[in-house]
């Protein structure tokens, strides 16, 4: 009797994983414009750079109150058309053609393939369908009844400990029999517990031995696969 094998999930960050560098603050911009971004971003330069160095709740806190002075308010449907525009043109200038290619492998292995990235749902999506993604997860934006953007985020913000939670959630939502083979690829600390939780973590970031995940072994190429 032959054994069935057990699913495969690929887990991919975003942000310098999959493409070159951050993309919200592009995507802000590309909302708001330079100039809005500058303003709304200038009193909290303190928490800001303390989030950027430190990560955790400082972080969590900082781009949150940043969303709050300029997403409150704006239309959800305006917002998620602009943000598609957004998504399939900074993928399209800034996708990392080796993590792509690693990307497709797993799909042509027949692999279930999610993106996993702290940046906002509505963008992270669209850029899952542009690359056939199984799943796409990111951080909710909380709407009001109006549909309007708050602000806020729904839930938490999807990093560290929560791109774990949110990809285990995803996980047990797809009812697989057994537990599945767990691939995950990232760059940064806010990567560190999704890497950890998985059966096949590796580091896809450009600093190497001097990176946050220099444990982690570095990607390979598919032919080594």
């Amino acid at each position: 009797m032959s054994e069935t094998l057990p699913a495969v999930v690929a887990a991919f960050d975003l942000d310098g994983s999959l493409t070159e560098g951050g993309s919200v603050w592009r995507w802000l911009r590309y909302l708001a414009g330079t100039g809005a971004v500058f303003r709304a971003a200038l009193p909290l330069t303190v928490p800001l750079l303390v989030g950027a160095m430190r990560s955790g709740a400082w972080a969590d806190h900082a781009k949150e109150r940043l969303f709050g002075r300029l997403l409150t308010g704006r239309d959800l449907e305006e917002v998620r058309d602009e943000s598609r525009t957004f998504a399939l043109r900074h993928l399209e200038k800034r996708g990392r053609a080796k993590v792509l290619e690693r990307l497709h492998w797993h799909q042509s292995q027949g692999h279930l393939v999610v993106v996993v990235s702290a940046s906002p749902q509505i963008y992270v999506d669209v850029i899952g369908e542009a690359l056939q993604a199984t799943g796409a997860i990111g951080t909710r934006l909380a709407v009001d009844p109006l549909g309007h953007l708050t602000g806020s985020y729904l839930g938490r913000n999807c990093r560290g400990s929560e791109k774990m939670r949110r990809l285990s959630e995803w996980i047990d939502q797809q009812g697989f029999t057994d537990p599945p083979v767990i691939y995950a690829y990232g760059n940064s600390r806010g990567d560190r517990r999704l890497l950890k939780g998985a059966s096949h973590p590796y580091d896809v970031g450009k600093l190497g031995p001097f990176g946050a995940l220099r444990q982690y072994p570095r990607l390979p190429s598919t032919n080594d696969a």
